[in-house]
């Protein structure tokens, strides 16, 4: 049988920029140098790595949780993908129950680790959730606020209804309007839709007022 191979796996940030407190805590834990793999921060590149060369059997050793992702349902899926089509076991060295390679008095560390990625999937569900009840909110307040989402609106060109009735008498063509104005089609489009409406309100005032 292929002896149990430790593999530790440290991730950089602004508040540990050399990864210290992690690789301390790898090292103590009897984790070779040689095992141990570390990515700067917002990359996964050593990550990759390790997923790459770890085999059935194997252990990730993590100083916390939070490194195995950057939120609640990445790390459900790195959970699930080493210790389910990878066939390994995960250790949080801050979490002494969340190690699935050891057996307990009557429980194993994978029973804990299936309570657990309930857990965190229930947490993944509510972050979801709150994060598009938190945009909704946002995107609300500001219709609210009357101000417009996404991209900045290109203002209308001053000269636009001047242009506008000689594109539509014949006189120039769309192209050259859309060119004097340096508007993109799609812009000249929605501001011809918006003349047109005004247009039309104007008219069905006329007649009202008759």
């Amino acid at each position: 049988m292929t002896p149990q191979i430790e593999y530790g796996y440290a991730r950089k940030s602004s508040r540990d920029k050399e990864a210290t407190i992690q690789l301390t805590a790898l090292k103590e834990a009897g984790i070779p140098p040689g095992n141990i793999f570390v990515d700067r921060p917002a990359e996964r590149e050593k990550f990759k790595q390790l997923a790459d060369r770890i085999q059935p059997g194997d252990v990730l050793v993590l100083k916390s949780l939070c490194q195995l992702g950057y939120n609640y349902q990445e790390i459900l899926n790195e959970w699930t993908t080493f210790t389910g089509p990878l066939g390994a076991h995960i250790k949080v060295l801050d979490a002494d129950l969340l190690d699935t390679s050891v057996e307990r008095e009557d429980i194993s560390g994978s029973f804990v680790s299936d309570i657990f990625v309930q857990i965190i999937s229930f947490a993944a569900q509510q972050e979801r959730a709150l994060i598009k009840r938190r945009q909704a909110e946002g995107i609300a307040y500001a219709k609210a606020q009357g101000r417009h989402m996404g991209r900045p609106r290109i203002p209308k060109p001053p000269k636009f209804n001047e242009l506008y009735d000689r594109w539509r008498t014949g006189i120039i063509s769309a192209e050259e309007a859309m060119s004097q104005m340096n508007l993109k089609r799609s812009t000249f489009e929605r501001f011809v839709k918006e003349r047109k409406e005004e247009l039309k309100r104007a008219a069905e005032e006329r007649e009202k007022a008759l």
